[in-house]
């Protein structure tokens, strides 16, 4: 632990750059928050993976857009809390929403016309009354796959007797077989993947007048997402169903072991990957809520879910390899040999292991509202995994997201209030575990929420303790972590903003700072600080010239080990507390030229000093990005990436040159057909790159998709 000096002087030095920065910009001028990075001019799956690539949102993001994207908010029955996670809603346009229908009214709700066109991809267009649903089915497939092309289809349907089910299922090529143990080795053996259909998601949910009860996969979360939140929403409210699916967004190496087990051309050659998803809970949800007194409301709600669970190899821990029994540091994860045909057996290269072990997971929620801006919640779960191995001593390495030692769980406090221009949101946990030298650990998260009309500044201040070692907490903090947990060793202040004048101009940016409260992976290293902040101005009053401007600063590991050498750098808990920077800007053009046609151009240029470097590098991104629509039932989008990992050489970062090429055609009122074709080109100079760049890449993705 710290000293109380240390731990004073880090207080006062995170809160000191918080609360000056957050003023400095709230008298500099109106803001208004913003729960996401930037808005999205276009909502498709892989128009936001394309902001991924960009850096433009985090995965975290993305994570809630698509889980938006694919549920749906009506304006009409959702609550506050549900609005708010609409992307450019501050509090105040949420509150405008709830006047239109009644407060408490599940009738009515109506955003602008300029907000509905804008989230027109996230609103639920369901017709009430009748069966109605969707159908979508996707394939993938490159020019270089021995494999028949992996195959994914969603399916929703719902409007009968208050029911809605849903459906994921997936054609995979590479999925790993059952996993098993062999004692004699003190290994895992599996079967080499194979070809199989997977139903990985199925869901049916009934909703009453005061109840909801939900069977299948789900995700959930409440208050401010520190005790339970998997939804990444940025005001969880329940739980929602869930039946999402990532496309392949590239390549793989199609050989999955070392050794002799593949030809040298597999060795070398790439493959499509097979869909992926999230594993979210599975089992039972349900929800009831009712008047208490004249103007209070108490919700409930219950949930229990047995998953099964991947892991990567190096996150299990099998005590058998351990220098000493009760250890937990030093010990080897097990290897894992895939059985080939010809009874030969070959060691499996770096690879998540599926159904690594078993989760029984239960908890629930209990809030009495008075108003839709005032509650007080009650949340608490424990889980205790399952490992399927019987007798042997496995367990989670401690780079592992999950606490070792068995069961595991937390309880948390939730409050928010508000009155006026003003909202406060509090939540405080204490996480239980049974891991060596744990038991758990505090977290605190507190929000103010200033907002008026196209106004709001929020300011968020939080503390984790080392000790509060909780999986399922979604809370906003820093991206370095502590045992595979970013939700942990953390006290930190943050300013989000975000003014805009509709059709003329929009500003957005955050700012933050954080430090270790105590010592993190490496002795020594508590007090270390963290800063960053970004900010983005666009101008939109002029259709055919939309300049946007983007500055971000970085700045990490101050005070903590300095730089780092090659090997400490590759370790994710002890890199994060190595000197490191980054300095960016980026500007950005966008033209609608005449109707149906938009271009944009995009130049970003950063200084970059990473863990293992002392000296600063030069990166660069370009864009070229145009929309087309020749007549109102075809879409086109083309766009073209240049991306350099410093300019100064081509030998081992990642320099590429990207072209993709989408198509959607509407082929009728309930029918469209999408095509999309990417081209992927390794810029690196072959005669001194350390490994030799790959060849042209070729992905094809096509997607066909009924309403009924």
């Amino acid at each position: 632990m710290v000293s109380d000096v240390h731990w004073a002087h880090g207080v006062r030095q995170v809160l000191g750059v918080g609360w000056w920065l957050g003023w400095w910009l709230a008298w500099a001028s109106p803001v208004h928050a913003a729960p996401y990075e930037v808005e999205p001019e276009a909502a498709g799956a892989q128009d936001l993976l394309a902001l991924v690539e960009e850096g433009a949102i985090s995965a975290e993001t993305l994570s809630a857009l698509l889980a938006l994207r694919r549920t749906g908010v009506d304006p009409g029955l959702a609550t506050r809390a549900t609005l708010y996670a609409l992307p450019g809603l501050t509090y105040s346009d949420v509150d405008a929403v709830l006047r239109t229908r009644g407060e408490g009214s599940a009738v009515g709700g109506r955003l602008t016309g300029t907000a509905s066109r804008r989230l027109a991809p996230f609103l639920d267009t369901r017709r009430s009354g009748g069966l109605s649903g969707d159908a979508r089915w996707m394939m993938a497939f490159s020019a270089s796959d021995g494999l028949p092309p992996p195959l994914a289809l969603q399916v929703r349907a719902g409007g009968v007797a208050n029911l809605r089910v849903g459906l994921l299922a997936t054609l995979a090529r590479r999925s790993l077989g059952p996993l098993r143990r062999d004692a004699r080795r003190r290994a895992f053996v599996v079967e080499a993947p194979g070809t199989k259909v997977q139903l990985p998601k199925v869901y049916v949910q009934w909703t009453g007048e005061r109840a909801t009860v939900l069977a299948g996969a789900y995700r959930l979360g409440f208050g401010q997402r520190l005790t339970l939140d998997t939804t990444a929403l940025p005001s969880p409210d329940g739980f929602l169903p869930d039946d999402g699916v990532r496309p392949p967004s590239g390549l793989e190496r199609e050989c999955l072991v070392s050794g002799d087990g593949c030809e040298p051309e597999a060795r070398l050659s790439d493959v499509t990957p097979d869909f992926r998803w999230d594993e979210s809970f599975r089992g039972v949800a349900g929800t009831v809520r009712g008047p208490v007194g004249h103007d209070a409301t108490l919700s409930l709600t219950g949930f229990a879910s047995y998953q099964s669970r991947a892991l990567p190899r190096h996150a299990v821990l099998d005590r058998s390899l351990c220098p000493s029994p009760g250890a937990r540091g030093g010990c080897k994860a097990p290897d894992v040999w895939v059985s080939l045909p010809g009874r030969r057996e070959e060691k499996l290269s770096a690879r998540t292991l599926p159904g690594a072990f078993h989760e029984w997971a239960g908890g629930g929620n209990a809030t009495l509202s008075s108003s839709s801006r005032s509650h007080v919640g009650v949340t608490g779960w424990a889980a205790r995994p399952v490992w399927g191995q019987d007798g042997a001593p496995l367990d989670f390495q401690p780079n592992a997201r999950y606490p070792a030692g068995g069961a595991f769980g937390a309880l948390g406090l939730d409050a928010a209030w508000g009155r006026g221009a003003l909202d406060l949101f509090v939540e405080g946990t204490r996480s239980f575990d049974a891991a060596p030298g744990g038991g758990g650990g505090l977290g605190v998260l507190q929000r103010t929420v200033l907002s008026g009309e196209a106004r709001e500044l929020e300011l968020s201040l939080r503390y984790y303790g080392r000790g509060f070692a909780n999986p399922y907490s979604g809370a906003p903090s820093g991206p370095d972590a502590l045992e595979g947990l970013r939700v942990r060793n953390e006290l930190g202040a943050r300013v989000r903003f975000l003014q805009r004048e509709e059709g003329a101009w929009r500003l957005r940016g955050q700012v933050d700072a954080w430090m270790l409260p105590a010592d993190g992976a490496v002795p020594g290293s508590a007090g270390t600080l963290h800063a960053r902040a970004s900010a983005r101005g666009d101008l939109l009053a002029w259709p055919r010239f939309q300049p946007s401007l983007q500055v971000e600063l970085r700045d990490s590991g101050v005070g903590g080990t300095g730089a780092c050498t090659e090997e400490t750098a590759l370790e994710p808990d002890v890199a994060s507390l190595c000197a490191s920077a980054r300095q960016g800007v980026i500007a950005r053009v966008r033209s609608d030229v005449v109707e149906g046609l938009s271009v944009a151009l995009q130049y970003g240029h950063a200084r970059v000093r990473t863990p293992e470097a002392r000296a600063f590098r030069h990166d660069a991104l370009a864009v070229f990005d145009v929309r087309f629509q020749p007549v109102s039932a075809l879409r086109l989008h083309g766009r073209v990436v240049w991306k350099d990992e410093d300019l100064s050489e081509r030998s081992r970062l990642r320099q590429e040159l990207r072209a993709a090429l989408d198509a959607t055609w509407a082929v009728s009122r309930v029918m469209s057909a999408r095509a999309r074709y990417a081209w992927v080109k390794d810029l690196k100079d072959a005669s001194v790159a350390r490994v030799p760049p790959d060849p042209p890449r070729h992905l094809f993705q096509l997607e066909w998709e009924t309403r009924f």
